[in-house]
């Protein structure tokens, strides 16, 4: 027990001799060096910005079994270069072409092809994601079809 109370006592101890008088702390900074700062946080913080044409595409009806496919116009809108390092969908029926790691300048405008293989039946829905070193780093992108079979022809 005594142990503990000595064992708290120079920690607190410790810690009041530690502090200093930090009051005048706002006076000690530069402000030529909290220019500099803030113009090097700016330049850090550009980033690319990758502008669909359109970010969702309907086909319309298709028979079950055929496949389509859309073509994403984009452009980097962005003040920095950007990069497409991957794009993947929400099932294997679907898959996403694009320029992967290749550097897109700002104001250049790129392509992203989404095939689907008309699997499933109904109204289906899918997404691509695609990671860039965009801000938020993920974009999303929808195709839309009602997928026809015998059962369900001309509802």
């Amino acid at each position: 027990m005594k142990k503990g109370l000595l064992l708290v006592a120079a920690v607190g101890a410790l810690l009041f001799t530690s502090c200093k008088d930090n009051n005048n702390a706002s006076e000690k900074v530069k402000a030529e060096n909290v220019d500099s700062a803030a113009e090097r946080d700016a330049k850090e913080t550009v980033y690319p910005e990758m502008t669909f044409d359109v970010t969702e595409h309907d086909f319309g009806n298709i028979p079950q079994g055929e496949s389509v496919e859309h073509v994403f116009s984009f452009t980097n809108t962005g003040k920095a270069p950007l990069v497409i390092t991957n794009a993947s969908s929400s099932c294997g029926c679907t898959v996403p072409s694009y320029p992967k790691n290749e550097t897109i300048a700002p104001g250049e405008t790129g392509e992203m092809t989404v095939k689907f293989n008309g699997s499933g039946k109904g109204q289906v829905t899918k997404t691509v994601t695609v990671s860039a070193n965009t801000e938020n780093g993920k974009e999303q992108l929808k195709i839309k079809a009602f997928v026809e079979t015998e059962e369900n022809a001309g509802k």
